[in-house]
């Protein structure tokens, strides 16, 4: 089991950087690996941070994902065949079908139900 740990800091620009913390205090930069559709991603970097243990983690996201759908990223500790952290980007026009739209029927059919269920205890009581 891994130790390492992930914190996003920014998106932005194309590029995803976080914080790996809890790597060794080896020198060496921990065995991260980021995968897209099963795929390794090519422009990943590491560098030391500021304090021990920690290293900075930037990704490049390939211009590849940047199209409509969905596309999801996995960012692993290769060393423990572990997964650290993922993130996803959804473009074009898939509104209609994300999850964001499921979760809003969900919460209007939960307020119908909880709106039934008080009148049904009302007039039970």
């Amino acid at each position: 089991m891994s130790d390492l740990t992930v914190t996003k800091i920014r998106f932005r620009n194309g590029k995803w950087e976080g914080r790996i913390s809890n790597a060794p205090v080896t020198g060496t930069p921990p065995n991260i690996r980021v995968l897209y559709l099963d795929q390794p991603v090519e422009q990943v970097a590491l560098s030391e941070g500021s304090r021990d243990g920690e290293w900075e983690l930037v990704i490049t996201v390939p211009t590849e994902a940047i199209a409509d759908g969905v596309h999801s990223f996995v960012i692993t500790d290769a060393a423990a065949d572990q997964t650290l952290a993922h993130f996803t980007l959804i473009g074009g026009d898939v509104a209609a079908e994300d999850m964001r739209c499921e979760v809003e029927l969900l919460r209007a059919e939960l307020d119908m139900l909880k709106h039934a269920f008080r009148r049904h205890c009302v007039e039970t009581a």
